[in-house]
């Protein structure tokens, strides 16, 4: 038996009504339903939006909820991280072959385990030749690379927390080196062997000092603004082959160890405690709450989905209503 859905009128509310179905004396069975409105029976779960009619029956066409990214192949840098890992199970749940690339082999391949990966290495992110011979390697197994996510990270505990005026070159200098650069070979790598397949999503996520001014920062905010530009100059260039560039811009996700290393400082520099401080952070969004990583990955699924096909060029601002676009 198949399954179609189909837009309703104005409904009743708090209505679940099962008859014949009135197309065409198909013999098809409908259930109407509003779950818009308490006390509504949804029959068919969670996955049917508020407002269609379930039509079961023979002559009835098949319309599903489908996994976004069936059929793709990502690569996910930075797996073994906060951000990647939590990325990388939304692909993967979300039907792709997800390949894992990190600085250890243990913790990526721990999580690669976990989500069902279909491999995991180490990969210095920083080392292009490093870069090519893995993505070779994905090719080789899979066939193509569809999408490319950069979540790489460094430790924060020594470039930030510092003034800018005290803060030494190298120290200042690390962080644009290590985030840039690391974006910038994994993207241009990626973008080889889209284009002739006029495929592709490339993506990375930044943060919140992109776009704010944040004492304390150091070269941090400068590096997540170059991974900014560097996302639109991409696109500019790329888009015309087919490959999208996009960014997510997540801000203060409390399960994330490198958000703490990053606002721990400033936590103690204004003589607030972490936990006071998230609450501080929190109390800036719009909803009164941080984003967790789970709802950041869920918008990276979407981007990196068909459905996503006219965002490019641009960094989505996922700070709640932190930052005012």
């Amino acid at each position: 038996m198949q399954l179609a859905a189909v837009r309703l009128g104005q409904l009743p509310e708090r209505v679940a009504v099962a008859g014949p179905c009135p197309l065409d004396q198909l013999g098809c069975h409908v259930t109407l339903f509003r779950g818009s409105h308490p006390g509504t029976d949804t029959a068919l779960g969670p996955n049917w939006a508020p407002g269609f009619a379930a039509l079961r029956g023979p002559h009835c066409q098949r319309k599903e909820p489908g996994m976004m990214l069936k059929d793709k192949v990502a690569v996910v840098y930075g797996g073994a991280g906060a951000i990647g890992g939590a990325v990388a199970r939304a692909f993967a749940r979300e039907g792709a072959t997800v390949f894992l690339a990190g600085r250890l082999r243990a913790p990526v391949e721990a999580v690669a385990e976990d989500i069902g990966a279909a491999g995991a290495a180490e990969v210095d992110a920083l080392d292009e030749r490093a870069v090519d011979q893995y993505l070779r390697s994905v090719v080789d197994r899979a066939g193509r690379v569809d999408i490319s996510f950069d979540a790489i990270g460094i430790p924060d505990a020594d470039i930030v927390g510092v003034p800018l005026v005290d803060l030494d070159a190298a120290r200042f200098a690390r962080p644009i080196t290590a985030y840039a650069t690391s974006y910038f070979l994994t993207a241009r790598l990626a973008a080889r062997r889209m284009i002739p397949n006029r495929s592709g999503v490339i993506m990375t996520a930044t943060a919140l000092p992109a776009r704010a001014g944040i004492p304390l920062m150091g070269g941090y905010a400068p590096a997540q603004a170059a991974k900014e530009a560097l996302t639109r100059g991409l696109s500019a260039e790329l888009a015309p082959h087919g490959v999208r560039v996009v960014g997510l811009r997540p801000q203060a996700m409390p399960e994330s160890p490198t958000i703490r290393e990053a606002f721990e400082p400033r936590a103690a520099a204004t003589g607030l405690s972490w936990e006071q401080f998230q609450e501080f952070l929190a109390s800036r969004t719009h909803p009164r709450r941080l984003m967790t990583l789970a709802e950041m990955a869920e918008v990276a699924t979407f981007l990196a989905s068909d459905r996503a096909t006219a965002l490019t060029g641009t960094t989505v601002n996922l700070t709640m209503g932190s930052l005012d676009d």
